[in-house]
């Protein structure tokens, strides 16, 4: 993935951070479900001041250990992976299947890691959602405000599951993160098959590792 995209996906990512912790306890503490949107826009907020009091405390924030309890639950990143393989998803065993979600999670989750602390000084706004009484995927729309730019608009496409909703892709500035690995990928896979793209995914993340 390019490296701006890369960057692109660490903002989005991070604009629906709080959400995953708030979720289950919304879940199990309140019977009225609340809106994704709505529940994005409060715990975006949230989530921001935290980071700017740790930055004004000098403290740093455990980002590994944030991102894990918070990040990793929200996002399909099974069905993120099968988007991105397309038609070859459907080539790979279980085994492997489990295989790749597991080291495109890991790719993801880094590369949104290595700069989250970016966002602390960004505004997000978070646009009234539009969907019917009922649906069960939606789209969330918000817009990355910028000094001297246009605002980005950060779009996630969401599934209401048995475990609340969860992200299941992400749209910047209306292109597809997901979408974005699904020609390398298959580049991959043609040439050394399932196998080779999990070495693949497991050499970058090796290599990701390294540097941090």
């Amino acid at each position: 993935m390019p490296g701006a995209l890369a960057r692109l996906l660490a903002l989005a990512l991070g604009a629906s951070l709080l959400f995953i912790g708030a979720r289950a306890d919304a879940q199990l503490l309140a019977p009225v479900a609340v809106a994704p949107d709505a529940m994005m826009s409060a715990l975006t907020s949230e989530v921001m001041h935290r980071l700017r009091q740790d930055r004004a405390a000098g403290s740093d924030t455990d980002i590994a250990q944030l991102v894990e309890q918070r990040i990793v639950p929200v996002f399909d990143f099974p069905r993120m992976t099968a988007l991105a393989l397309a038609r070859n998803w459907r080539l790979a065993s279980p085994e492997q299947q489990a295989r790749l979600a597991a080291e495109f999670k890991t790719l993801l989750v880094r590369t949104y890691s290595r700069t989250l602390l970016e966002l602390r000084e960004q505004a997000i706004e978070y646009k009234p959602l539009r969907a019917a009484a009922g649906e069960s995927e939606v789209t969330v729309r918000s817009a990355l405000r910028r000094a001297g730019a246009e605002p980005l608009t950060i779009d996630y496409d969401m599934a209401e599951e048995l475990a609340g909703w969860r992200v299941y892709d992400v749209k910047i500035a209306g292109v597809s993160v997901v979408l974005a690995y699904r020609e390398s990928f298959a580049a991959i896979v043609r040439a050394g098959g399932i196998d080779g793209l999990i070495k693949a995914l497991q050499d970058k993340n090796r290599q990701n590792e390294a540097r941090t």
